[in-house]
């Protein structure tokens, strides 16, 4: 196994180029088991550590442009405001010393069903930064995973940065595991509401092959709060409308059976998932609009 140190973006670029199957590499919380459990025996390690942008974010404008390697435990101190939903999610990672090493670039490159960062990338609206010597790419992060532990890069692309849009409403993130710490999610679930578009967005990881969104279940959120008035009122949810919102969520999922759960009890979690993110981002949202009657 041979060992490609580049010391900036470019010469990183050229070395995926000259070896389209090399590995890349920054903090190595994925990569190395892999290699030490002998599930993985790449030709070329591809070390990203030195390059400094990969771990600096820009916050300026409506998103934030996060570099590839920032770690989870700079997202929870420095961006929980702005990314709300992926700071949660980044409270789940693991231990302290994953946290401090994990980035979302490298969820995004292991492309594994049960990552962490996606229900909240994908809840927020994302867009993954490709490139490599030939040009940059935004992919939205919805069109990334391909498949299980498969993405939307090319040979010989890189992960640069993610765009993530600011929160403009409130956002949640449930996740189910066996214990409460350091585990792999049976399946999670992210929520955020986008009220100037009067929009929500979902997230669902660990109950399909690839993380997925609950399209349907979105639309009939949305229009149901604006056939009822909540978004201008600030109401509470109506329970029938929770609980279908919850149901279509659960029908979005295409879950297997496995060591960590069954495909019916990981459709039955996020159901209930949905429907308590849901009362947890819509309580907040009542906060900041004033609280109500219950909508029609």
């Amino acid at each position: 196994m041979d060992f490609l140190r580049p010391a900036d973006w470019e010469e990183a670029l050229a070395a995926k180029a000259e070896h389209p199957s090399a590995v890349p590499i920054a903090g190595g919380t994925d990569v190395m088991v892999e290699i030490n459990f002998d599930h993985r025996r790449p030709e070329h390690l591809l070390d990203l550590s030195r390059i400094g942008e990969l771990h600096e974010w820009d916050a300026d404008g409506p998103d934030v442009r996060l570099g590839a390697a920032v770690p989870y435990a700079r997202i929870i101190d420095h961006l929980h405001t702005e990314l709300p939903g992926l700071a949660l999610a980044a409270h789940t990672v693991g231990s302290p010393q994953i946290r401090n090493r994990g980035s979302v670039g490298g969820n995004l490159g292991a492309a594994s069903p049960a990552g962490d960062s996606h229900p909240a990338l994908l809840a927020a609206g994302a867009e993954v930064e490709a490139q490599s010597v030939r040009g940059t790419r935004l992919i939205p992060v919805e069109e990334f995973y391909t498949g299980v532990k498969r993405n939307a890069l090319a040979p010989d692309e890189l992960i640069r940065a993610v765009h993530i849009r600011k929160a403009t409403g409130p956002q949640q993130f449930s996740k189910v595991g066996t214990r409460n710490a350091m585990v792999i999610a049976v399946c999670a679930f992210g929520i955020a509401l986008h009220p100037e578009s009067r929009t929500v967005r979902t997230g669902i990881g660990s109950a399909a092959p690839t993380p997925v969104r609950a399209g349907v279940a979105e639309e009939f959120l949305a229009a149901a709060l604006a056939e009822a008035g909540c978004w201008d009122s600030g109401a509470p949810v109506p329970p029938s409308v929770a609980r279908e919102f919850a149901e279509l969520a659960s029908g979005a999922c295409n879950p297997i059976d496995d060591v960590r759960g069954s495909a019916a009890y990981r459709r039955r979690a996020v159901a209930v998932m949905a429907r308590r993110t849901l009362g947890w981002v819509w309580e907040e949202y009542r906060g900041t609009q004033g609280r109500g009657t219950l909508c029609a």
